[in-house]
């Protein structure tokens, strides 16, 4: 277990030197994020106060409801693809040793723009089947459900590079994604596991440090200090979630890169990227 973390943190180290030199690709998650408030909000919002869910806990529930759900996850995928797709790109950029900017990655995103809609469909497609089966299926059927889930999110992570660095349609790029996973993938998904326990250990800490300091503010009756401690809790822990988002998108461009490459460009480890994925013999 401490071998894991050991190298999970190496890895995050790596990625965080690339994100250090690049504080810029910041920028990529923190758009995405307030996009996304903003459209669900411009989806939710109209939708509850016309009654759309009103009957989706009945047994045949508004056909509309599944409608709405595609739209909104067509539009919402389209969001965190475009961004992301613009961050793996400035990330590309800086693995192959050149010094991205914030247009760098947009460039790139826009230029993706017809084949990054095609897969924001296949991916709201299979969302909205995953979500008509499970409410449909019982505990076990939900469990498998789930791992199918889980199986589409595996085949599917390398997806944006391939989109990002090859002149090829979605379908294409989801075919390419599975067979690069096929070669570096193993029983150990250290590398994204390894950023998300990292910093899921890092958000825990922070909500208990937080937690008390929030408590402690409260004890002064001073509205002042309640307010300033929370505002400067939320700050932290949304900088948290944006600096892993980051580091997730440096982390994909690297593996694609090694899977495709045999290196994994500036400030990793070759044998330590080849490592978090475990080759299968």
């Amino acid at each position: 277990m401490f071998e894991k973390f050991s190298h999970s943190w190496s890895l995050v180290k790596s990625s965080a030197a690339v994100l250090r030199a690049d504080k810029e690709l910041l920028v990529f998650p923190l758009l995405s994020a307030l996009c996304c408030i903003i459209v669900a909000a411009s989806f939710f919002v109209p939708a509850i106060l016309g009654g759309l869910f009103a009957g989706m806990r009945e047994e045949h529930a508004n056909p509309l409801l599944y409608v709405f759900l595609f739209a909104f996850y067509v539009v919402q995928y389209f969001v965190i693809i475009f961004f992301n797709s613009a961050l793996i790109g400035a990330a590309m950029i800086r693995l192959n040793g050149g010094d991205p900017t914030v247009a760098d990655g947009f460039r790139i995103a826009m230029s993706k723009l017809p084949a990054i809609l095609g897969y924001a469909v296949i991916a709201a497609t299979v969302g909205v089947i995953l979500r008509a089966l499970q409410e449909r299926a019982g505990f076990i059927g939900r469990f498998v459900i789930g791992l199918i889930g889980l199986a589409w999110t595996v085949a599917s992570f390398l997806v944006v590079p391939v989109l990002v660095s090859q002149d090829v349609g979605p379908i294409d790029a989801v075919k390419r994604s599975a067979e690069l996973l096929k070669k570096t993938w193993g029983q150990n998904l250290i590398g994204t596991g390894g950023i998300g326990l990292v910093f899921g250990l890092g958000i825990f800490a922070l909500a208990i440090l937080g937690g008390g300091l929030i408590v402690l503010a409260v004890s002064t009756g001073i509205v002042s200090i309640i307010v300033t401690t929370i505002v400067a809790f939320v700050l932290a822990l949304l900088l948290l979630i944006l600096v892993q988002a980051a580091l997730q998108g440096v982390y994909a461009a690297a593996l694609y890169r090694y899977a495709t490459e045999g290196e994994a460009g500036q400030a990793f480890d070759n044998a330590m990227v080849a490592g978090a994925f475990k080759v299968k013999a």
